[in-house]
């Protein structure tokens, strides 16, 4: 039945994952039929490639560093305070998560760049300047640290650090010694996920660094589109398959660490009113970085979508419905990327339920245990595989997938280069395993004995499905769906290269507005990437609604 279960989504990433990443790196590094290794060789002697892999790497270990400095205070505020609008304020901070990168990108253009805020007040840019890629990534993963390691934080039992300062430890010592090592690996886990997230960054490094400053993702794009240097985007490929893969290993084993730390309690009894100057400091803190850090970034973007030549009005949102004040490479009215966003992510939302329910059924079936020569059986060696294999496209090359598209999925019985689903199935790639990580928990969670008994009286599979899982993991299900649809509507890396012209996205219309010359670009761009913000987080919202109080989930 496992088998039976995994067969779609096999399928599913096997043709539209595996296929087009082979091919396109075998066609980079191949010349006539042969493996062309040596330019793996070429490529990392060239002093550019070097400089670029050097910045990717810094980048990406500053900025998860930067993140958990920052953030670990606010996971704390979150796990142990209980204050008016707990629950609102959560659910902001978990906005920035579920922005698209274009967005992101804008709303610190608006603050630190040219004609930015700070520019009109101060004369500060910081439009090329690392510290703007810095402070991006962290706005993006501040709530990957506060829910991983906040929801943790909140579910460990405070009395076992009571009891370990009755017994003399001072207060630093009992956390260190107590809560510091349950925390390890949910702290591990938020570090990796932050550090996949900026190692493979793309939209926030093409709209703010500018051509001082390339990550791995934007020289691949670079020479993709740019040079057709296939070889070279290959093997940086390759660099990033093999970095993306290291990086999920060490997050598998984090995670199996965390789930077995210290004995776990609600979360609603370990949460309670500050005290003392200490603790209602570290709260107002919290909030001064929540303002500052992610809401200012919004609030500017907001009003420079507004601040037209005349004064503050509607000038930019009124251009949008209109073809003939967009730039030329438009073919249509920049507003009708919304409508084409919208019905993407409902087609890619779709394709995602159904490939990542059926993945996430499939795992949470029990597993086989060792047999007794001591060795894990291939069916469970098989099942981890394909349960990482589901992570894989948070963090492989987003251009090597779209460009990867083009390329194979042109010919019968798969030719799809004119098909408008071509651009749902590269977004459902993405919601999948937010669809897995969400329902997965859920599943687990059902008594396997309640199935057992529904066969029992009869139950065929999908009767047992429907009257035992389906009422249970129905919430989770809408909240998968949620996530699916928010990330859908932000993807970049692969739309940019399929969506069509006539048919832009959301993300594409906004970079395209950004690399034009002019005010009225710019404020268009603003204009778009303020809806785009407004639908994302209305969704959050409805998504956090949704949420159960229990909130031990993986994110």
């Amino acid at each position: 039945m496992r088998l039976g279960l995994m067969a779609v989504p096999l399928a599913f990433f096997a043709l539209f994952f595996a296929y087009p990443v082979v091919a396109i790196v075998g066609r980079g590094l191949k010349d006539g039929g042969q493996w062309q290794l040596g330019r793996f060789g070429a490529v990392l002697s060239d002093p550019d490639v070097v400089q670029v892999l050097w910045f990717t790497v810094w980048q990406a270990a500053a900025s998860t560093g930067l993140t958990l400095l920052i953030a670990l205070p606010g996971a704390y505020v979150f796990a142990r305070f209980d204050f008016p609008g707990k629950q609102l304020l959560r659910a902001v901070v978990a906005v920035p998560f579920v922005l698209p990168t274009v967005v992101v990108g804008s709303a610190f253009l608006a603050l630190v760049g040219r004609g930015g805020l700070l520019d009109d007040l101060w004369g500060l840019r910081l439009d090329t300047s690392v510290w703007a890629i810095l402070l991006a990534h962290v706005f993006f993963n501040y709530a990957v640290v506060v829910r991983t390691v906040g929801g943790l934080w909140g579910q460990l039992d405070p009395r076992q650090e009571e009891a370990a300062r009755v017994l003399g430890a001072g207060r630093f010592a009992a956390w260190r010694r107590v809560t510091l090592p349950a925390l390890g690996p949910a702290v591990a886990a938020a570090a990796l996920m932050v550090f996949l997230f900026t190692f493979t960054s793309f939209g926030v490094v093409q709209i703010l660094g500018g051509p001082a400053f390339s990550t791995l993702e934007v020289e691949i794009y670079r020479q993709t589109a740019d040079f057709l240097d296939l070889p070279t985007a290959a093997v940086l490929t390759m660099i990033q398959f093999a970095a993306v893969l290291g990086v999920l290993a060490l997050h598998a084993w984090t995670v199996r660490r965390r789930e077995s730390a210290l004995r776990l309690v609600d979360a609603s009894q370990t949460a309670r009113r500050p005290r003392g100057r200490g603790q209602w400091a570290l709260l107002w803190g919290t909030f001064a970085v929540i303002a500052v850090l992610l809401l200012a970034p919004l609030v500017v973007l907001v009003e420079r979508s507004f601040a037209g030549p005349d004064g503050y009005g509607t000038v930019f949102y009124a251009a949008l419905g209109s073809a003939a004040s967009a730039d030329s490479t438009f073919a249509v009215a920049p507003l009708d990327a919304l409508w084409n966003s919208l019905a993407y992510g409902a087609a890619a939302t779709a394709i995602a339920l159904v490939v990542g329910g059926l993945a996430a059924a499939a795992l949470t079936l029990p597993r086989l245990r060792r047999g007794p020569s001591g060795r894990t059986p291939v069916i469970s060696r098989f099942v981890g595989g394909f349960d990482a294999l589901l992570m894989l496209p948070l963090g492989v090359s987003a251009v090597t997938v779209g460009f990867g598209f083009l390329i194979t999925l042109d010919a019968p019985p798969l030719d799809l280069r004119a098909s408008w689903w071509l651009v749902p199935l590269a977004q459902a790639l993405v919601g999948v395993p937010f669809v897995v990580r969400t329902m997965l928990p859920v599943l687990r969670a059902v008594d396997s004995r309640l199935r057992e008994a529904a066969a029992v009286l009869g139950a065929s599979p999908w009767q047992v499905w429907r009257a035992v899982d389906l009422p249970m993991v129905r919430r989770a299900l809408l909240i998968a769906a949620g996530f699916a649809f928010a990330v859908s509507l932000g993807e970049f890396g692969a739309t940019v290269f399929l969506a069509r012209p006539d048919q832009p996205t959301l993300p594409v219309a906004v970079a395209r507005l950004l690399g034009r010359a002019g005010e009225l670009n710019y404020g268009q761009a603003m204009a778009l990437s303020t809806i785009l913000m407004v639908v994302c987080a209305a969704a959050l919202l409805i998504l956090e609604r949704l949420r159960p109080l229990d909130r031990s989930g993986e994110f």
